[in-house]
């Protein structure tokens, strides 16, 4: 074969070669021994595969759906140059009744498009947006494959690792950033033998270097000057990075900086004692005093007064879980939340953005069912004696280990608080 990176050489029968292939493929799971007619970028792949824990009849996963999914794509660099991927490929994937299919640097698909049938049949392998196609997940693959390689590659019938995928061929070929060289991820043809062709491969590498091409063509996305980002959660001070200055705020400055950031419309100095303060004696000469320390750390600028608000847009970590959680990107939401918003802070306001924060993420959580989502909250200090989400884990993945401890977390909570009188 001239090109080792292309499936069939001219001239080879594809039924023939396939035959070849699945022997080749039974003998190597079930003796591990490697039969020549492999090509070595295969063997290669599947001995990773073997060694990654992969099974022959094992299947892909989904992990990302709905709001999570949609988030992400919005979020992923690769959206920026969906239009050209359609544009270069959509018409040829849905006439050959082939897919166009685009990953992420971790082999999970992000886009899965094309012909409507065969949609429908690559559905029924989880070869659907969301699900995860990493070599180290379901084997050898081209998606996945190629950005475990970075260079482009095809896949024909049974040299995949995973048996339902055989009846597929496919060919990959990663995408860089223009600027980094860092791995975007993947574009990717899949369909039937028609595309064990050396077209098919050359075809997708010279995609994905449009799609570099496009991408260093792109003005930044970004301003010209960053907005001031405020980070709160599981931190008692406040990081604010603005002016390229990160700033660590008093707990005070805090939590004041917290109300502004979510009241771009200000709050009049009444308003902000009320929020602040548990004392009602404090006066606003001890408000206005705060107030002003805090202009002098922040600068010229950015602190007005009557009412008191920020002359700019100022994001927070709070914002973006409020965002993500509302968007039913439940995955991302708890991803983002790394605590409480200043969890010493004795502040009303701050006390019950806190409490509302929580309490939505922890129904959204009990309500999706997600055993890892659930696990990761249960073992966080902030869900630790979190009964409501012990029992919701018991349900999900009901282990030994998880049913004792919902069992001592329900002991602890129902036991007397003090000792019975002799």
């Amino acid at each position: 074969m001239t090109d080792p990176w292309v499936a069939l050489e001219p001239g080879a029968d594809p039924a023939e070669r396939a035959r070849i292939l699945r022997r080749a493929h039974e003998t190597f799971t079930e003796a591990g021994t490697m039969p020549r007619p492999v090509r070595a970028v295969v063997a290669d792949s599947w001995r990773r595969s073997a060694r990654a824990g992969v099974g022959p009849d094992g299947t892909a996963s989904v992990e990302l759906t709905d709001g999570d999914l949609g988030t992400y794509r919005s979020e992923h660099p690769l959206a920026r140059v969906m239009p050209l991927f359609r544009e270069l490929m959509g018409t040829f994937a849905a006439d050959g009744e082939h897919l166009l299919a685009v990953c992420d640097a971790h082999g999970r698909l992000l886009w899965v498009e094309g012909h409507a049938a065969t949609r429908r049949q690559a559905g029924r392998m989880n070869f659907v947006p969301g699900a995860r196609w990493a070599e180290s997940a379901v084997g050898t693959n081209a998606p996945g494959t190629a950005v475990a390689l970075d260079r482009p590659v095809q896949v024909f019938a049974a040299e995949h690792f995973i048996r339902r995928v055989q009846p597929w061929t496919c060919a990959a070929a990663p995408v860089h950033d223009p600027r980094t060289g860092r791995v975007l991820g993947a574009v990717d043809i899949t369909g039937g033998d028609g595309l064990a062709h050396p077209h098919s491969l050359g075809f997708v590498q010279a995609v994905a270097r449009a799609a570099e091409a496009h991408l260093a063509l792109l003005a930044p996305e970004r301003p010209a000057v960053d907005p001031p980002r405020l980070t709160v959660l599981g931190r008692d001070e406040a990081r604010l990075v603005t002016g390229g200055r990160d700033i660590r705020l008093s707990r005070r400055h805090s939590e004041i900086l917290v109300l502004l950031a979510r009241h771009p419309e200000g709050l009049t100095g009444d308003e902000l004692l009320c929020a602040l303060y548990e004392d009602e004696s404090v006066t606003p000469v001890t408000l206005r005093a705060e107030l002003a320390r805090l202009r002098g750390v922040l600068g010229p600028g950015l602190l007005a007064s009557r009412p008191y608000r920020l002359t700019v847009g100022c994001e927070s970590d709070v914002a973006v879980v409020e965002r993500r959680l509302a968007a039913g990107a439940v995955m991302g939401a708890v991803t983002a939340y790394t605590g409480p918003p200043l969890p010493s802070s004795r502040a009303p306001a701050v006390a019950r953005l806190g409490r509302r924060l929580a309490e939505g993420l922890r129904a959204a959580l009990i309500a999706c069912g997600d055993p890892d989502l659930l696990a990761d909250w249960a073992h966080a200090p902030w869900g630790e004696d979190d009964l409501d989400v012990w029992r919701a884990l018991v349900a999900a993945r009901p282990t030994a280990a998880i049913r004792a401890r919902l069992a001592s977390l329900e002991s602890e909570l129902t036991a007397p608080t003090g000792r019975p009188h002799s």
